[in-house]
C-alpha cells in the first residue's frame, strides 16, 4: 500500500503512463508498491515491475539490484518488466520480448499545421466531440468492432476490455467522442490527465462501420485543447507500436523520447533473484525449467 504522501510522490515525478496509479491499478488489479525510487504492482503470483526510476538517472546495475530484492522478498512465479533496458542477466531468460521507443508532443510553442488545420475544419462540419466521464454502450460496441477487426494481441485487447472498469474509477479520465449528425459514435479517445506535467492518450479507435475521414484527427486535437487548458507540458502518446502508428503520431508532431524494452521473466525453480541467476551463470549450472 502507498501512503497519500507516496502517491503525490508517484504522480509529481511519473513521466510515463505506467507511473498513473489511476491508470495502473484498476488496468492491472495489482497493488503498488515502491522501492528505491522504482515503482511496482504485486498480486498474488505476479509483479509488474515499472523500470524507470521515478527521480534518478536510470542505471542498469541499480535497476538489477533493486529487481534482485523484490524478486527474493515476493517469489513471483511470473514477472512483467518493462525499463530503457533490461538488465543482461534476463535477457536469455525473457520468455517474450519487445522493443519501441514512447512519443510525446511537446505543447509549449506547438501550432497545428495548415493542412491539419483544413482536415479539422471539414471534420467538424460533420462531428461533434463530446467530452464525457464513462463508457456507454456506443464505446462499447465500437471497442467490440475494434477487436474483431484488428485482433490485437492479449495485452492490448484486455486493455480496451478493461476501459470501461478503469474511466469508471479513475477521476482524471476524460473519454473524448466524436458523434456524428445522426448521433452515430465514429471514434473515440481516452486521456488521463492524473500525471501533473502531462497529459496521457491511453487508447483510441474509429469506426469502419460508421466512418467519417478524419475523425481521429478531430479527437487528437481536442486532446491537445484538454491538455493545454490543464497546463500541462506535454502528451504522452504511448509506443509507436507500428509504421501506421507511428507516421500518425509524427504528423502531429510526437517524436521518440524514451526507448521501451519489455521482458516477461519466469522465475525457474531454485532460483532467488537475479543475482543468484548471475551465479549461476558463470558457474555454468543454470538450466531452464521445462514450462
Amino acid at each position: 500500500m502507498l501512503t497519500p504522501e507516496e502517491e503525490k510522490y508517484v504522480l509529481s515525478n511519473a513521466y510515463i503512463p505506467e507511473h498513473i496509479l489511476n491508470l495502473m491499478v484498476p488496468i492491472s488489479k495489482g497493488e503498488p508498491y515502491l522501492r528505491s525510487g522504482y515503482l511496482y504492482f504485486l498480486k498474488e503470483n505476479w509483479i509488474i515491475f515499472v523500470g524507470y526510476p521515478l527521480e534518478h538517472a536510470f542505471r542498469t546495475e541499480d535497476l538489477e539490484r533493486v529487481l534482485d530484492a523484490t524478486i527474493k522478498e515476493h517469489k513471483p512465479k511470473y514477472l512483467w518488466l518493462i525499463a530503457p533496458e533490461i538488465p543482461h542477466p534476463l535477457i536469455q531468460s525473457c520468455k517474450e520480448k519487445e522493443s519501441d521507443h514512447y512519443y510525446k508532443l511537446e505543447l509549449d510553442g506547438f501550432e497545428v499545421k495548415k493542412d491539419m488545420l483544413r482536415a479539422i475544419r471539414k471534420a467538424s462540419k460533420d462531428l461533434k466531440v463530446e467530452r464525457g466521464r464513462g463508457i456507454l454502450k456506443e464505446h462499447a460496441i465500437l471497442i467490440s468492432e475494434f477487436i474483431e477487426n484488428e485482433r490485437p494481441r492479449a495485452l492490448i485487447r484486455e486493455l480496451f476490455l478493461g476501459m470501461e472498469e478503469y474511466v469508471n474509477i479513475s477521476k482524471d479520465a476524460i473519454v473524448l467522442s466524436a458523434f456524428d449528425k445522426q448521433g452515430g459514435l465514429t471514434a473515440f479517445y481516452v486521456v488521463e490527465m492524473g500525471a501533473f506535467n502531462f497529459a496521457t492518450y491511453v487508447v483510441g479507435c474509429y469506426s469502419r462501420v460508421n466512418y467519417v475521414p478524419n475523425a481521429s484527427d478531430l479527437l487528437f486535437f481536442e486532446m491537445i485543447n484538454l491538455a493545454k487548458e490543464n497546463s500541462k507540458g506535454y502528451i504522452h502518446l504511448g509506443l509507436g507500436v507500428n509504421e501506421g502508428i507511428r507516421r500518425f503520431k509524427e504528423k502531429w508532431g510526437g517524436v521518440p523520447f524514451l526507448k521501451y524494452e519489455f521482458c516477461e521473466y519466469r522465475p525457474p525453480k531454485g532460483i532467488t533473484g537475479i543475482l543468484d541467476m548471475m551465479r549461476m551463470l558463470a558457474e555454468g549450472s543454470f538450466r531452464e525449467e521445462k514450462l
